[in-house]
């Protein structure tokens, strides 16, 4: 902008122009051509991230329809999914659903990241919120309430579990998995007397396995000369005493087993709490600082 006027003085003065120029004060606050505000570090980190998850969730996804399909068959069609339970202890079908919900979330953010789009990266960061919520509110419980949290798992889990360990392969060998690790036997405070509820297990089966317990319960189920395990090694041991019993399987039950590990190990399983929650929210905040991103992008666009 500028402003000319031209004077004359008289009495032989000095014509010309005199004036004020007004140029662009701001230089620096006009942007090139090729500026944007979309950061592309925070951009391909998101997609980055979420593409291994993508990744991952694709492969359980596939393992969960492979194991499922696998049980469909064995069971001829007549796999129970009847109550919340049973689709709990499914283990096939809660990898499926896992690696749905994954699939589905970090697909959001590849897309959202890559394409720029602010309604997938709302969906995803949403997503991400609930999910540190729900993981907040159950680490409260857990920690806060071990007792009120042991005495639910008891009550609702343990009957179901014992009556479908033969009738679901998945489910037996996760049990057998978890007894021999934490060297418990049975799920509640009754320890190996739990299996009594089992028909297989219990003293008025005609089965071979009556008034006896998984071998997974026995403290020395594998023979050391031969390797072989002696799937017998638990048989009538529900006729003993505890003190009798003890020398020959676990005795206590694994929920409260679990529980005094976890007490045990606080500090390591807290730590890793927060690193997974410090994450999440690390990730969380990325996806809102590129939606920031491309808003003020769009914003620049439309003016």
């Amino acid at each position: 902008m500028s402003n000319y006027r031209y004077q004359s003085e008289g009495g032989g003065g000095v014509r010309g122009y005199s004036g004020i120029e007004v140029r662009d004060m701001h230089p620096r606050m006009m942007h090139p051509h090729h500026f944007t505000f979309v950061s592309t570090c925070v951009k391909y980190m998101i997609f980055m991230l979420n593409f291994i998850f993508w990744l991952f969730g694709g492969l359980l996804l596939g393992i969960g329809i492979y194991a499922f399909k696998d049980k469909w068959e064995e069971a001829n069609g007549g796999v129970r999914l009847e109550t919340i339970y049973d689709v709990v202890l499914n283990i096939s079908l809660v990898m499926i659903i896992t690696g749905i919900v994954i699939f589905v979330v970090s697909f959001a953010g590849c897309l959202g990241a890559l394409r720029e789009n602010t309604c997938l990266l709302k969906f995803y960061s949403m997503c991400l919120l609930l999910f540190f919520l729900m993981e907040m509110a159950i680490a409260i419980v857990c920690f806060i309430f071990p007792q009120l949290m042991n005495t639910f798992l008891e009550k609702e889990f343990t009957e179901t579990i014992i009556h479908s360990y033969r009738d679901d392969p998945d489910l037996q060998n996760f049990v057998d998995f978890a007894q021999q690790e934490f060297k418990c036997c049975g799920l509640s405070n009754a320890g190996y007397q739990d299996w009594s509820k089992n028909e297989y297990f219990n003293c008025s089966s005609p089965s071979v396995e009556r008034c006896g317990v998984p071998y997974s319960c026995c403290i020395n189920a594998t023979d050391i000369s031969s390797g072989l395990v002696n799937i017998m090694c638990g048989y009538g041991v529900q006729e003993h005493t505890v003190v009798a019993a003890s020398k020959r399987i676990w005795t206590s039950g694994c929920i409260e087993i679990v529980r005094v590990w976890a007490e045990r190990n606080l500090y390591v399983i807290a730590g890793i709490a927060l690193g997974i929650a410090l994450i999440q929210l690390l990730v969380i905040y990325l996806a809102k600082t590129l939606e920031g991103q491309i808003e003020l992008q769009k914003s620049r666009w439309a003016a």
